[in-house]
C-alpha cells in the first residue's frame, strides 16, 4: 500500500490545531524518538557547533522520566551524547547502524554487517577530490561518510555533486547516497534507515503493544523514511519545519503534524511531560 503524503504546509500544527494531535495519542502511552539536528538543535553552519541548550537537554531528561525517549540520528552515536551531555538515553546513530541503551548496552541488529572498508575508500576519494574547495567539510562516521557543502561557495555545489555521482555509478552495488540539508552522506548499500531502526527499537525495547503510540519528530529527507514507517495509524510522524518558508512548505512528506522550529518542539515535549 502507497503511504499517503502532503506538503507541510497542508499539516496541522501539533501544538497549535486544537485537540486533533491529543486525539491522536487515544489514551495511548507515547514512546518519543527524535532526531538530533534541526529538532533538538537549530541547523547551523558547522556540525560541530550544533551543542543542545540547557533548557532542551533538561526538557528532554524530563520527558524520559514520563515515558521511553530514543534520539535517532543520522551523527555517530558517540558524537550525539557528546553533544547533548546525556548518557541515560536510548540513542541510534549514524541512521541507525549504530544503536545503544544504557541498560541493554550495543543492541545488534542484522543490518549491523562489516562495512568499514566501503566507509574508508569513500571517505579518502572525497578528501582526494573535493577536500580542498574551500569551506567543504567532509566528516567520517561509523557507518557512512557525510560532505557537508553549506558554507562552500554556490559555483562550486555542480564539482561536489558530480563527484558524488561518479561515485555512486561507479560502485552501485556498494554505496548509496542520502541527500539532506546542504550535505550528501554516503552510506554502505545496505536496506537499513531510520525507518527500520525505529521499528526494531519497538520490538527490542518492548515498545510494540497496542497501548503505545510511537511519536517520531524530524526535519530532513531521512526522516521519511521513519514516517512512512509509522504511518497508516502505527504511530505519529511530526516533521519540525515552518510551512511559511518556501523550501520547507511544499515539501511532500509522509508526516502526520507539524511543528515549527526546535523552540516549538521543546515546547511540544514539555507538553507530553506534564
Amino acid at each position: 500500500m502507497t503511504t499517503p503524503t502532503s506538503t507541510v504546509r497542508d499539516l496541522p500544527d501539533a501544538l497549535h490545531d486544537g485537540s486533533q494531535f491529543v486525539d491522536r495519542l487515544a489514551g495511548r502511552r507515547p514512546a518519543v524518538f527524535l532526531d538530533y539536528d534541526g529538532v533538538l538543535t537549530p541547523i547551523v553552519d558547522r556540525p560541530e557547533d550544533a551543542v543542545i541548550s540547557e533548557g532542551m537537554r533538561d526538557t528532554v531528561r524530563e520527558l524520559a522520566k514520563r515515558c521511553p525517549v530514543c534520539v535517532v540520528s543520522g551523527r555517530d552515536r558517540l558524537v550525539v551524547q557528546e553533544l547533548m551531555g546525556v548518557d541515560d538515553l536510548v540513542v541510534a546513530g549514524s541512521h541507525g547502524f549504530d544503536i545503544w541503551s544504557p541498560t541493554e548496552g550495543t543492541i545488534q541488529h542484522e543490518a549491523a554487517g562489516s562495512f568499514d572498508d566501503v566507509v574508508a575508500e569513500a571517505t579518502d576519494r572525497l578528501r582526494a577530490e573535493v577536500g580542498s574547495v574551500p569551506g567543504v567539510v567532509i566528516e567520517p562516521k561509523k557507518a557512512s561518510v557525510a560532505v557537508h557543502y553549506r558554507l562552500v561557495d554556490p559555483g562550486q555545489h555542480d564539482r561536489i555533486a558530480a563527484t558524488v555521482d561518479t561515485m555512486l555509478t561507479e560502485q552501485p552495488d556498494r554505496l548509496k547516497v542520502t541527500p539532506g540539508k546542504m550535505v550528501y552522506e554516503l552510506q554502505p548499500k545496505i536496506d537499513w534507515n531510520k525507518g527500520k531502526a525505529v521499528l526494531y527499537l519497538l520490538t527490542a525495547l518492548g515498545l510494540d503493544g497496542d497501548d503505545v503510540a510511537p511519536l517520531y519528530l524530524g526535519d530532513d529527507v531521512t526522516d521519511e523514511d521513519a514516517f512512512r514507517a509509522l504511518a497508516g495509524g502505527r504511530g505519529i510522524g511530526i516533521i519540525v519545519g515552518h510551512a511559511d518558508d518556501p523550501e520547507v512548505a511544499d515539501r511532500a512528506t509522509a508526516a502526520e503534524f507539524a511543528v515549527s522550529s526546535p523552540v516549538e518542539v521543546q515546547q511540544l515535549l514539555s507538553t507530553l511531560a506534564r
